[in-house]
């Protein structure tokens, strides 16, 4: 197959880390717990699928995000190894954000110096809840304290963009509760702070039990909740589960949501790549015997068609609270917006779920409460 290179414009890389120390309740991603042997033959397999990639030669890099899993169960070496890697292969621009998800409680400040040396710049710290109780019921393996302490020698190590993720919804949890969930982390003047509400997922230990969830009407209002009280911080809410301090945006996700080229290395990661979206293989032996030859363990899509291309570009546009610029799709396209969605676009800004201001079409307050709804009409 042909290799399409598209210069000129940056592209991003995700990194997968499949390992952690133990799976949460409500987790359905693509990780589990390890031993150091099978952690190394994973990361010279993931060097390993750096190495042989072609797409990407060329190209400069605006962003690598370093997921999980749990990335910081890894000896932190490996991490730099890895970044390594990424730079011989990769033109890193000299601004580039370099981030790195943190569970409490894996990674002291020693990790977390080595991690500035190798040139991360952000960190990510997946808190959830600063109620140990709430910890306890998500089958979290860190409390409170464990947070605190991660948190500040992030600080005392140099970091100075930090995200700390929140879930709200928990089993329990009132609406009062989360108030002051909120509250308690704004106060640590995090720069970026990513709140989302608990799903049900279908496979995990919270699918078979039954739950004390919060009713409809109380998601709506911790929603509502979070917005408010993160803004009167200094928050502003950029997409529909992310606030930021000003200029604080996650740049990466911005780039996944604008549909910027991206190239995901290890078990289980998406990549969409000119017209063509593909993911790795989930099955980790596949993937740790074929990851030198990238075609074998590549599940590919269909190309995208056109009329793909606007549908994404509509739904995850659509994600930022700043929507979509009507100028941007013509640019795109070659065609008015209006000759392909006029009729949807009409529906909902009766309806008042979309919005139009400036030449930029967005959801509502309302429109945010339904919007998987919503965007699937642009499909076409």
């Amino acid at each position: 197959m042909e290799i399409r290179d598209i210069t000129g414009s940056p592209m991003e890389i995700y990194i997968h880390i499949p390992f952690c120390i133990k799976k949460c309740d409500y987790c359905d991603f693509l990780s589990g717990p390890s031993g150091p042997k099978e952690q190394e033959a994973y990361v010279q397999a993931l060097i390993e699928e750096i190495h042989a990639v072609k797409e990407g030669k060329g190209r400069s890099v605006s962003s690598i995000f370093i997921g999980g899993g749990t990335p910081s169960v890894l000896d932190a070496r490996f991490i730099g190894e890895i970044l390594n890697e990424i730079r011989e292969k990769f033109l890193i621009e000299n601004n580039a954000e370099i981030t790195i998800e943190v569970n409490p409680g894996t990674a002291d400040r020693k990790k977390l110096r080595a991690y500035r040396s190798y040139g991360i710049n952000r960190m990510s710290i997946g808190l959830q809840s600063p109620d140990d109780r709430e910890l306890k019921i998500l089958g979290r393996i860190h409390n409170y304290g464990q947070f605190l302490e991660t948190y500040k020698n992030a600080r005392d190590v140099g970091f100075d963009n930090i995200n700390i993720d929140l879930m709200s919804a928990i089993p329990d949890q009132t609406y009062e509760g989360w108030e002051k969930n909120l509250c308690t982390v704004a106060e640590l003047e995090p720069e970026h702070i990513s709140a989302y509400s608990l799903i049900i997922e279908e496979g995990t230990p919270f699918a078979s039990r039954k739950l004390n969830l919060p009713d409809e009407d109380t998601e709506y209002n911790m929603y509502e909740a979070t917005a408010r009280i993160l803004r009167e911080y200094g928050f502003e809410q950029y997409e529909i589960s992310n606030y930021a301090k000003d200029g604080r945006a996650c740049r990466h996700n911005i780039g996944y949501w604008t549909r910027q080229d991206y190239l995901g290395f290890g078990l289980g990661a998406s990549s969409l790549y000119g017209k063509e979206r593909f993911a790795n293989t989930a099955d980790r032996e596949i993937y740790l015997q074929n990851s030198s030859r990238p075609e074998l363990i590549r599940e590919r899509e269909p190309v995208l068609t056109r009329e793909d291309e606007m549908a994404e570009f509509m739904f995850l546009g659509l994600r930022m609270t700043g929507g979509i610029a009507k100028t941007d799709f013509e640019q795109n396209f070659g065609c008015p917006i209006e000759e392909i969605y006029g009729e949807v676009l009409k529906k909902y800004k009766s309806m008042k779920l979309l919005e139009e201001k400036d030449g930029r079409v967005f959801l509502s307050r309302e429109g945010i409460h339904v919007s998987n709804s919503v965007m699937a009409e642009f499909l076409l």
